[in-house]
């Protein structure tokens, strides 16, 4: 449920790019989510055509481009997901351990009219 919230940001400031850009219509939101982020795309596109109706954004589409989690070998810095069961690097063998990549959440684009 925590993706409402975040969904009444998006819309927010989506909402406020199209006015200082002097645009009647928001057409579309690109987000970038990261599969540890926390956040369910699926619930945020549901809510967001609940969230946009009537407003600038209502009618918008909204894309995502999903991140998969990356681990790096401490010992030859290879960054690689995770293959099931394993979290041997493909390179040297050494288990991998977490990275950033794959907690983000971002807007990456607001496409106006």
């Amino acid at each position: 449920m925590h993706e409402f919230p975040i969904t009444e940001n998006i819309v927010r400031i989506a909402e406020e790019h199209c006015r200082k850009a002097g645009g009647t219509k928001v057409r579309s939101i690109r987000l970038v989510v990261g599969d540890y982020s926390g956040y369910v795309p699926e619930s945020i596109g549901m809510y967001f055509d609940i969230i946009a109706e009537g407003g600038l954004c209502e009618g918008a589409g909204i894309e995502f481009e999903r991140v998969k989690p990356m681990l790096q070998c401490p010992a030859c810095g290879t960054m690689f997901h995770r293959q099931p069961g394993s979290f041997a690097c493909p390179q040297c063998g050494t288990d991998g351990e977490p990275t950033d990549v794959g907690k983000e959440f971002y807007i990456d684009s607001i496409e106006i009219e």
